[in-house]
């Protein structure tokens, strides 16, 4: 971001660096970092843009790697799936991961902000880097904003723009196939949009949505639409380790000149790098602010200069405010403690419920809405309805075996048994008592479901016939 003046500086906390007194965009120019942080930064982000483009369409057994299916609720974690029926663990794991990111967050600041977060990432790590490659740098974009429309002007501006366009419908379409998966993406691309209206349609809303975010919205979106922002920059406290300017060190700073000496002044010489590449366009020697996403661009541009300057690296660095101002070493507190216990509880929950995950499920109930049946013979007769989910990439198959009441039968009313990979398969089958078998109205019976042969389960039921005494 382009210096702007000490005013504005001072009245940080009145107003928003990207919002004029007025209420008008005050439009961000972050000139482009260059350090230790950026190339760690851009390492990541290049993993997790190869991550988030390619998951729906790698496969592992015949299934995405990832799909977030929630019209159909229908998810797919790393190859595995989760079908409705799972629905529990997939809100297991949607809290662990909250909690994860709380907990980071009160240890390490907003790190999943400046390093993680999708949005940061394509804003920060792809277009602005196109931005910067089409545009010229920081200053040179805002001399040529603010100058008059040439040629030159609205060759970039088409260009750049352009370019915008693509990207966004590119990132609409991975984003429908992380939702709806690639075989329906591919189908919307290959096919006349008049068979597909509602999927072309989607496409169309998010293609203009990504462009608005990421060609206008920009920081906007971190600092004024995003809950996370708010709700995770409440969590800060004084003993968070995040980035954070070393007043100590630091003040009083003013410019290095003939007249300054180092006992009149601190390190900071004033320099206002650490502003200019800020992408939201904060003072960081103000303090921990709500925009602040911990990116540590301000780190590297502070490196440089100090290292220019001969002063130790580190006047803005990752530290708390409490060890600032005290020295205090590192230590957990309470409230990181607690995060900690819940975080644990949650992560063995979700594990021991996957490792103990049946691969075939098989639920079995009585047909609602239908009583006993008189057989030839004195058998008594009821219907069961059987639902059998299977997890698993290969076909499985099941017996209903009947344990209780002596001499029951079990007769399969229909296909019933086989079950494809990911499928699930209704059926009917009948149970068939002898009268003498039966305790009454209501007699308990269990069934035992058999995988290939081998025990699987138990299930327990009702069995109705006629009353004590009845025919």
């Amino acid at each position: 971001m382009i210096p702007l003046d000490a005013e504005v500086h001072d009245s940080f906390r009145n107003e928003l660096a990207s919002v004029a007194a007025d209420g008008r965009r005050r439009w961000i120019y972050a000139r482009q970092p260059s350090g230790r942080f950026y190339t760690a930064r851009t390492a990541i982000a290049a993993l997790l843009v190869t991550f988030l483009v390619a998951a729906p369409f790698v496969t592992i057994g015949g299934q995405p790697l990832m799909m977030l299916n929630v019209i159909e609720r229908r998810f797919v974690l790393l190859g595995i799936v989760f079908p409705p029926q799972d629905l529990y663990l997939v809100v297991l794991i949607a809290l662990a991961a909250l909690v994860t990111l709380v907990l980071v967050t009160v240890v390490a600041g907003r790190v999943w902000c400046g390093w993680l977060c999708p949005q940061t990432v394509f804003l920060e790590m792809v277009f602005r880097r196109i931005e910067y490659l089409i545009d010229g740098s920081a200053e040179q974009q805002l001399r040529r904003n603010r100058g008059p429309w040439t040629a030159d002007r609205v060759r970039r501006t088409v260009l750049k723009q352009g370019v915008f366009l693509s990207l966004s419908l590119v990132i609409a379409n991975v984003f429908l196939a992380w939702v709806i998966g690639a075989a329906a993406v591919r189908a919307l691309i290959v096919d006349t949009p008049l068979r597909h209206p509602a999927g072309f349609t989607a496409m169309m809303i998010f293609t203009t949505v990504f462009y608005l975010v990421f060609a206008r919205f920009r920081e906007q979106a971190c600092v004024l639409a995003c809950p996370y922002g708010r709700m995770m920059s409440s969590l800060l406290d004084r003993r968070t380790f995040t980035v954070t300017y070393d007043y100590r060190r630091g003040e009083p700073r003013g410019r290095r000149t003939a007249a300054a000496t180092q006992a009149a002044s601190g390190d900071c010489v004033d320099c206002h790098r650490c502003v200019t590449v800020c992408p939201t366009g904060i003072d960081i020697r103000n303090g921990i602010q709500l925009e602040c996403v911990a990116c540590a661009a301000c780190i590297d541009a502070c490196d440089d200069v100090m290292a220019r300057v001969g002063k130790p690296a580190g006047l803005i660095r990752h530290t708390s405010a409490e060890q600032v101002e005290s020295g205090a070493g590192r230590h957990l507190t309470l409230r990181a403690g607690g995060y900690g216990v819940v975080w644990v509880a949650l992560v063995v929950t979700v594990a021991r419920l996957l490792a103990t995950r049946a691969d075939l499920d098989v639920l079995v109930l009585r047909q609602p809405g239908t009583m006993y049946v008189s057989l030839p013979g004195g058998d008594v007769a009821n219907f069961y309805t059987v639902q059998a989910l299977n997890r698993t990439s290969r076909p499985s198959t099941f017996t209903v075996d009947v344990l209780e009441p002596a001499g029951a039968v079990a007769t399969p009313l229909g296909p019933l048994g086989s079950v494809g990979p990911y499928a699930v398969q209704d059926g009917r089958f009948l149970i068939r008592v002898p009268r003498t078998s039966l305790g009454g109205a209501s007699t308990p019976v269990r069934m035992r479901i058999n995988t290939r042969g081998q025990p699987a389960l138990m299930v327990e039921s009702s069995f109705l016939g006629p009353a004590a005494g009845g025919q």
